[in-house]
């Protein structure tokens, strides 16, 4: 099950699709992020969610929050399915250790091996303000974000 509204999001660094290195730290420093995990790259319902989500990064800058991706596929992978699909969105690699991750924050599937479906919105102050998760092979709605969002802009 997802971190629920008031637990600590937990640390950590992981590889951009380009390789750099991001850690929630200093993600944080700039303001409260949106994690959106999902199970895989080039995969017919995450890349509609995030081709949706990068048309929508409006919604996220009017609450001054980061938006930022999760997927257990490589960095490589990553950076091509970005270049294909023209997500200018920050996507991370939980990669190795194998979803560690996306098992910190109870986003992850041991039947798949994948993320689930799940976004975890971190207040600035490092403690989740909002999350939820849609079933598998169902897309999250956009109205869903509205809602995290309002709930963190109420911290």
């Amino acid at each position: 099950m997802v971190l629920a509204a008031g637990a600590l999001a937990p640390e950590f660094t992981l590889s951009d699709q380009f390789g750099a290195e991001v850690a929630l730290s200093e993600l944080l420093l700039d303001g409260p992020v949106a994690l959106v995990f999902v199970p895989f790259a080039f995969s017919r319902i995450c890349t509609a969610e995030f081709a949706e989500l990068s048309a929508s990064q409006g919604l996220f800058a009017e609450h001054s929050v980061r938006l930022i991706g999760v997927t257990v596929d490589s960095v490589w992978t990553l950076r091509a399915w970005a270049e294909h699909e023209g997500f200018e969105l920050p996507i991370l690699s939980d990669f190795w250790p194998h979803g560690a991750v996306s098992r910190a924050y109870g986003a992850f599937v041991e039947r798949t091996g994948a993320a689930s479906r799940a976004s975890v919105l971190i207040g600035r102050d490092g403690l989740v303000a909002a999350s939820f998760e849609s079933p598998v092979g169902e897309a999250r709605p956009l109205a869903d974000y509205g809602d995290a969002l309002r709930a963190l802009a109420a911290e």
